[in-house]
């Protein structure tokens, strides 16, 4: 046991932390989650991020020492090579917050520091769905959609930190919709959860027959893209055609992907993927009629399997990457 190498990685978000220890074969222990609670100012978030790493190591029974590298990730705009959080929507105060040299000051244990969806990415390539492909680029379908791409162990970044933003490549510029980012024709302004809603309702607005989103629709919150998708899966003509069309706004994403990167697999992770596997054969349909024959063919499209845990062992992940390459 004392020849076993440790990662501690660390999730970051806007609600929660939540950190776990990960072995050298990528194998998850017992996780720990805290309120980040952002609020109270960012030097009170980084102490919680310390917190959140040292009852992750005493939960598993380890004591710091036996840790050989730490990864945080974190949401928001961010220099990755600088370590910083730079103004995170979700972190509000926060500002220019250097994460990576606090934490690595705070245990004197080298540090690594990456995008969330990068993390999450690089988690599911290294023991989750893409486990044993060189290439994978992961979606993630939620509020809004994010993703990762991972070739050949690298995590891609990018040049000023903002690679793989695979939410916000444009996809209609004819009558584009208005993304969250304050930008039009997005990706995310059509496939996430949110606009799955915000499509539903405007199609409920000039939609004549009657659909079971309608009754949803008027309790409020009740109309949610889970409950879209189960009244779709139940026969409701309109709900089916949101699903169709969410499918299809997917595959054209995916199609960017297989004509830019090629990758051996693209995977969908987030609470969307509850919409199981009759979704993601949609989502393939689309794609067979819309990309090239061969990488059509070839790479596979696949769920994500690590769950709300990809975060921190796609963390760990580059903890261990970066101890490897110290220590060559």
């Amino acid at each position: 046991m004392s020849d076993t190498l440790y990662y501690v990685g660390l999730d970051v978000g806007g609600t929660t932390m939540k950190a776990g220890v990960v072995d050298d074969t990528g194998k998850p222990s017992s996780s720990v989650s805290l309120p980040t609670e952002p609020h109270r100012g960012q030097e009170f978030g980084l102490e919680r991020m310390c917190e959140t790493i040292r009852k992750a190591v005493a939960t598993n029974g380890l004591r710091m020492e036996q840790i050989a590298a730490i990864g945080v990730a974190t949401p928001g705009t961010m220099d990755i090579p600088g370590g910083l959080i730079l103004d995170p929507p979700n972190l509000k105060p926060w500002r220019n917050v250097p994460v990576r040299q606090h934490v690595q000051d705070a245990f004197e244990i080298p540090t690594a520091f990456q995008n969330d969806a990068n993390a999450a990415a690089y988690g599911e390539y290294w023991s989750g769905a893409g486990k044993g492909v060189h290439s994978m680029v992961l979606f993630t379908l939620g509020t809004g959609v994010g993703g990762g791409i991972v070739v050949g162990d690298h995590v891609v970044e990018g040049e000023h930190s903002h690679g793989a933003e695979l939410g916000h490549m444009k996809i209609e510029m004819t009558a584009p919709r208005l993304c969250g980012c304050g930008r039009y024709g997005c990706l995310e302004a059509y496939a996430s959860a949110t606009s799955v809603v915000a499509r539903a309702r405007e199609a409920l607005a000039s939609y004549a027959a009657q659909s079971a989103l309608g009754a949803l629709a008027e309790k409020g919150d009740a109309l949610t893209a889970r409950a879209i998708f189960d009244v779709a899966a139940a026969g409701d003509a309109l709900a089916d055609r949101i699903v169709e069309e969410t499918a299809y706004y997917l595959a054209i994403g995916t199609t960017n992907m297989l004509h830019i990167i090629d990758p051996n697999m693209v995977v969908f992770g987030g609470g969307m993927i509850a919409a199981g596997e009759p979704f993601l054969e949609r989502i393939r349909r689309h794609v067979r009629r819309l990309a090239f024959p061969v990488p059509a063919e070839k790479a596979k499209i696949r769920y994500a399997q690590l769950g709300s845990d990809a975060g921190f062992i796609g963390a760990a992940a580059c903890a261990r990457q970066l101890h490897k390459r110290k220590s060559s």
